[in-house]
């Protein structure tokens, strides 16, 4: 699967389950190892869980398995590895303190569009 329909199944599944502030950055300059990295915001341990869980869900049932996923057990910040697309999913606080965003001094590049209309 491609890039940019790797990325766009992960922001779907999000997006499915009303992930907050989905950030999609391209970092293919900065890293070797992934090209896109997601950052979404879940409003608690259970709806981090859950988006994670559907991005899984979603991503071997289109024939991908996720090389790596970790931070499940405590639901504070979830990261599946897809290989070329890294999502992590946050809750508030700890999405706060980390800065991802800045930490990869990266603008988000322009969002996909949302599948619910």
């Amino acid at each position: 699967m491609k890039v940019d329909e790797l990325t766009q199944l992960a922001f779907d599944a999000l997006d499915d389950l009303k992930a907050v502030d989905v950030r999609v950055l391209d970092v293919r300059e900065k890293t070797s190892v992934t090209d896109v990295m997601v950052i979404a915001t879940g409003t608690s341990a259970r709806h981090v869980k859950s988006l994670a869980d559907n991005v899984i869900v979603k991503a071997k049932q289109s024939g991908e398995t996720p090389m790596g996923i970790e931070g499940e057990d405590t639901g504070e910040w979830v990261l599946v590895d897809l290989g070329d697309v890294v999502v992590h999913v946050l809750q508030a606080e700890i999405r706060d303190f980390y800065q991802l965003e800045k930490l990869w001094d990266t603008e988000p590049v322009s969002q996909p569009e949302s599948s619910n209309g």
